[in-house]
């Protein structure tokens, strides 16, 4: 009896899921109301720490929301394509590994909505779709974790190279915590200073982000030690983002209003990294034995193509936590 996997059959359920996904997104789109007319002023001028200035417009906290819906869904569609190659490759031996699947691909359509949507106040349906997609990774972080400590040896080096990766789910739970702090963010009177849980939004937004960035650091990191560092661009993700984190970081427990061009600079640099590293990967794919004539089996053994992206969304969540940092002194 053939042991073979029904590619035909699984591809096929995949590409039906992506067109779903595209033409839901495309409906939600489309019932968008029309963009609100643009004020004349478009931003704060600079000032110095400590001015009395007028509180952010509700444009310029509506631009923030929108760029978190756009790194949450960057990650979404990061964590969508690659649960889709790995639990692939896993057979789908367990129903439950369709669950990311599903739960980013609802998160990647909401985050399309919120992009197109210019309207002040929550929207109930992405909060709950954020919400499940948070849920959804902690519970795969759990199961990932469970996997690892198993097998033979336990928590080993071993074990979490080769083994079901932790970072995947966990950025998945990002996805939907960046979602769920675009919709708050949206909550705020346009005479009042954003905040988010009473604290300054632009402060909580770059503290987490940072975290979010020296965690995905350390799965590069993992994987990249795996396959000893045998190029040297392999360094570039555990190098330029950690210090993306750490300015942001300080940015966000330091004096606010200030114009960070550094900060701002090294954050799209890291942005453009996390597409960079797909060309790299796609390259690493392409030596496997057969290169991407044997794609089939070749994009399963290589280097994960849809990783790298992870740094982008975390990247343009950090321009959007710096937006409010340097359009508010307290913000």
């Amino acid at each position: 009896m053939s042991t073979e996997r029904p590619t035909g059959e699984i591809a096929t359920a995949l590409a039906l899921l992506g067109s779903a996904t595209v033409l839901g997104g495309l409906a939600l789109a489309l019932k968008s109301p029309p963009p609100a007319p643009k004020q004349a002023q478009r931003g704060l001028a600079r000032f110095k720490p400590g001015e009395d200035v007028p509180p952010v417009d509700r444009q310029t906290v509506v631009r923030s929301a929108q760029r978190l819906n756009r790194a949450a869904g960057t990650l979404a569609l990061s964590v969508f394509a690659d649960s889709a190659v790995e639990h692939y490759r896993g057979s789908f031996h367990n129903k439950a590994m369709v669950t990311p699947l599903i739960t980013s691909a609802l998160s990647l359509v909401v985050s399309a909505h919120g992009h197109f949507d210019r309207r002040r106040g929550a929207h109930i349906a992405r909060d709950w779709v954020y919400a499940a997609a948070g849920l959804t990774g902690l519970l795969g972080t759990g199961f990932h974790l469970y996997n690892v400590a198993k097998k033979p040896g336990g928590v080993t080096w071993q074990n979490l190279f080769y083994q079901a990766p932790l970072g995947a789910p966990a950025a998945l739970t990002l996805s939907g915590m960046l979602g769920f702090l675009s919709e708050r963010l949206r909550n705020n009177a346009s005479d009042e200073n954003p905040t988010i849980l009473g604290i300054a939004a632009g402060r909580v937004l770059g503290a987490m982000t940072s975290l979010g960035l020296l965690g995905t650091v350390g799965e590069a990191g993992l994987l990249h030690f795996r396959g000893a560092y045998h190029n040297p661009f392999m360094y570039l993700p555990v190098t330029a983002p950690p210090a993306a984190a750490a300015m942001l970081g300080a940015s966000a427990l330091g004096a606010a209003g200030r114009p960070r061009p550094l900060t701002r600079w090294w954050l799209r640099f890291t942005a453009f990294l996390g597409f960079l590293g797909c060309v790299f990967h796609a390259v690493g794919v392409g030596r496997n034995m057969g290169g991407w004539r044997n794609w089939r089996q070749t994009l399963l053994n290589g280097p994960p193509l849809p990783a790298p992206p992870s740094f982008a969304g975390l990247a343009l969540a950090g321009l959007a936590a710096l937006g409010l940092m340097e359009d508010k002194p307290d913000a």
